[in-house]
């Protein structure tokens, strides 16, 4: 089993940060390349691509929570993988971001780990880029 996690400051003020973390329609922007996840229902979401285990589609549960500033997700049909995104309030209009992923079939050590903590890295640097975005977009 292997437990990741990854904190990022971002660029904008907490409320800013998870209106773009938790809409599904933005993720293909940030998420890892080689992962696509679209909604399907509520509480739901549909996974493709290289970085999903297996061939085709998967179905994933989904929940986010404005009062937490918290977004959640698992596997439905694949159990052994499920994560949260924590979105907090840091100094002067800015915020910060901690993204935690388990995968209970994958070791925590060798390059496969390694693999997964530079995507995690670089999806924190693509979801500042894109709240960046939205500030920018909003002078």
């Amino acid at each position: 089993m292997a437990e990741f996690e990854a904190t990022r400051g971002m660029p904008a003020e907490s409320m800013v940060v998870f209106g773009v973390a938790s809409d599904v329609e933005l993720m293909d922007r940030w998420l890892p390349q080689g992962l696509s996840v679209h909604d399907a229902g509520p509480g739901t979401v549909e996974a493709d691509g290289s970085l999903v285990p297996g061939a085709g589609r998967h179905e994933g549960l989904f929940r986010t929570s404005e009062e937490q500033l918290r977004v959640e997700w698992g596997g439905r049909d694949h159990p052994d993988y499920s994560g949260w995104l924590q979105v907090s309030d840091a100094a002067a209009g800015t915020s910060e971001v901690t993204v935690h992923i388990s995968l209970l079939d994958e070791p925590d050590t060798g390059t496969r780990a390694d693999e997964v903590r530079g995507l995690l890295d670089r999806s924190l640097d693509s979801l500042a880029d894109e709240v960046q975005r939205r500030v920018s977009d909003a002078d």
